[in-house]
């Protein structure tokens, strides 16, 4: 821990604080310090762990945030409470501590992974492409090797996960099969990693080279949030109407929109077990290591046969008179497996209440067998319910890719105390006074939205300070809500960040919509192709073929014109287009956000960003 600290070693603080916050709230509180100290061999009484969170809590809430964690590693670099989570972490069973895989490794840098997650991504990945005739050469993998590490090496099965977990991510066209040589194997990894980011996927610091090398602790932590991604996607209220049978008491719609994905799913967990008359869990780690929350979950959700259609599954609940454990968790496990849903935990991870691996094991019961019915004549304002834009998604989708804190479900609710906002300033180089302005949480109970308010308007005031255009946004706009104003600011934001990567790569030399309009028609021009542009509004870019061209361009002989509609475009055609000029882009290395209906529709703002995130691309080959 002595010397410069690299952005290696934070992302590495930032797996070991998720590991240790075992219920995902963002915090570690004693009781998730105390169990982790537990399984790694340092069992210590309470009131010891409670003077570690003393000595770490500077807001005096009881509880550490990953910024007062990242402070202490940062200025304490040297003192006994970092080194006691390092060696913790190492120790942890099941935890492994392999060489470094930065430059630092011969630094003496270590980082570690975890042998049951890699055993459960081998396994519900061998599940889920077992019948695609793109991975015979590599699947199924051996989960009593270490093969997962090269499997990925090619590209092709993350690309393929990626476009399980959200489809039509990544125009299959693009993918570069049939044992593709090392530079094809570059631009399958190149189009997984920028996809990757395309759908939130936060993939600083992992680079082309480090999964082709295979280095376990970034290839287990780029699946996670892949296969995490996939396995939340539909514990949402505007894609399953009967989550709204989770609705307490004196709640509106409204207020279960605001739930994380996380939290959806312990409600439902207790939804049933309540239903079953069973006592309710708080977390996914400690509470379920006896199995028996399981059992019970298993027994109210598996299919009963009520519907000419539906099976019936009788679950066996004899497995609740085991005495031991592991016992008793296998024959729970033996359960799941006749509802199909034997994956991603083993006996020893419920019995150790691994919180990752149970929660996916949690989610992958809900896609399943919800058993949720939707709610019929009540006072519900169903029109609350709106499908994301894909605007909304897209920026979304950028700010989790840069990895924001926390992460962000829904873009108005968990934007609305500016805290994500404040962490954008950050990156776009404004500078934050968070000593002095910030408001932080865990908020007070009382004055809890005055001081999300004054986090909003400080927001405000950081924006007029970087000269945006906020005429008629205050901050109560953003800690209402505002669909229309949060966007604005938002959007001013993103394209900010755009203009920066680029005066970075042109040594300052400032960017316009003007100034990437005539580089991509000069780029044009002297590869001798035949597309221009007039303007980020430029009709002729629903054809893509300015994308297209300029993607020739900059990598000759990239694009194969076969794939292409040229004549008499369709609707269908130019869509086509645009799936191969978006997937083809971040192959080359391009960093796109956009979707391909943008480019088909020509939404300026989105439009802009494509040729921006291209122009950069070309000025780093120069």
């Amino acid at each position: 821990m002595s010397g410069k600290i690299t952005n290696d070693e934070e992302e590495e603080m930032r797996e070991i604080f998720g590991r240790i916050d075992v219920n995902n709230d963002g915090k570690i509180c004693d009781s998730e310090l105390e169990c982790l100290l537990r399984d790694a061999g340092h069992s210590l009484p309470g009131f010891m762990v409670r003077g570690i969170i003393e000595k770490l809590d500077h807001y005096e809430d009881s509880t550490i945030s990953f910024e007062e964690f990242w402070a202490i590693v940062r200025d304490l670099r040297s003192s006994q409470i970092a080194k006691s989570f390092r060696k913790a972490i190492n120790r942890k069973e099941g935890i492994l501590a392999i060489g470094g895989t930065s430059e630092l490794s011969s630094e003496g840098t270590q980082h570690s992974f975890s042998e049951e997650e890699r055993v459960a991504f081998m396994n519900w990945i061998n599940s889920a492409l077992e019948d695609d005739p793109d991975c015979k050469h590599v699947l199924p993998m051996d989960p009593d090797t270490d093969s997962l590490f090269t499997v990925v090496g090619d590209g092709i099965v993350l690309c393929k996960m990626i476009n399980l977990s959200v489809p039509d991510t990544i125009d299959e066209r693009t993918i570069n099969k049939n044992k593709p040589g090392p530079f094809k194997i570059q631009e399958n990894l190149n189009l997984a990693l920028n996809s990757a980011s395309a759908i939130g996927c936060h993939v600083v610091n992992i680079g082309a080279l480090d999964l082709k090398a295979g280095k376990p602790h970034l290839v287990l932590g780029l699946l996670w949030q892949i296969i995490k991604i996939g396995l939340f996607a539909g514990i949402e209220l505007s894609k399953n109407e009967a989550l709204a049978a989770l609705l307490r008491d004196g709640e509106t719609l409204e207020d279960l929109m605001k739930l994380s994905p996380e939290e959806l799913l312990l409600r439902w967990a207790n939804f049933h077990l309540e239903n079953a008359g069973c006592q309710k869990i708080n977390n996914f780690s400690s509470d379920i290591k006896d199995s028996r929350a399981y059992f019970h979950l298993l027994n109210q959700i598996a299919p009963k046969g009520t519907k000419d259609d539906e099976p019936l599954i009788d679950i066996n609940m004899m497995g609740l008179n085991e005495t031991d454990d592991k016992l008793r968790a296998e024959s729970m496990l033996q359960q799941a497996d006749r509802l199909g849903c034997r994956q991603f935990v083993t006996p020893a991870d419920v019995v150790k209440g691994n919180p990752k691996l149970n929660l996916a094991f949690v989610a992958n019961l809900f896609n399943k067998y919800p058993a949720l019915t939707k709610p019929e004549n009540e006072d519900i304002d169903w029109g609350l319910l709106e499908d994301e834009t894909r605007e909304e998604r897209t920026f979304r989708n950028w700010m989790n890719s840069l990895g924001v804190n926390p992460h962000v479900n829904h873009l108005y609710n968990d934007l609305h105390d500016a805290m994500v906002i404040l962490q954008l300033y950050d990156k776009i180089k404004v500078p934050v006074d968070w000593t002095n302005k910030v408001n932080k949480p865990p908020y007070p109970k009382l004055g809890t939205n005055m001081k999300k308010l004054e986090n909003c308007n400080y927001a405000v005031e950081l924006g007029k300070s970087a000269n945006f255009s906020l005429v008629g946004i205050g901050g109560q706009d953003l800690n209402d809500g505002n669909a229309t104003l949060t966007l604005a600011l938002v959007w001013q934001l993103m394209r900010r960040y755009t203009l920066n990567v680029l005066e970075e790569l042109g040594e300052g030399e400032k960017v316009n919509d003007h100034i990437i309009t005539n580089w991509v028609n000069k780029t044009l021009k002297e590869a001798g192709k035949s597309a221009r542009i007039s303007s980020f509004k430029d009709k002729e870019i629903s054809s893509s073929l300015p994308v297209l061209e300029l993607i020739d361009a900059l990598h000759p002989n990239s694009i194969n014109y076969d794939l292409v509609e040229t004549c008499n475009l369709s609707e269908d055609g130019k869509l086509a287009n645009a799936k191969y000029a978006i997937s083809m882009a971040r192959k080359i290395g391009a960093r796109v956000y956009a979707l391909p209906d943008d480019l088909v529709e020509v939404k300026p703002r989105m439009v802009m960003t494509v040729f921006a995130c291209l122009m950069a691309r070309g000025m780093k080959r120069v």
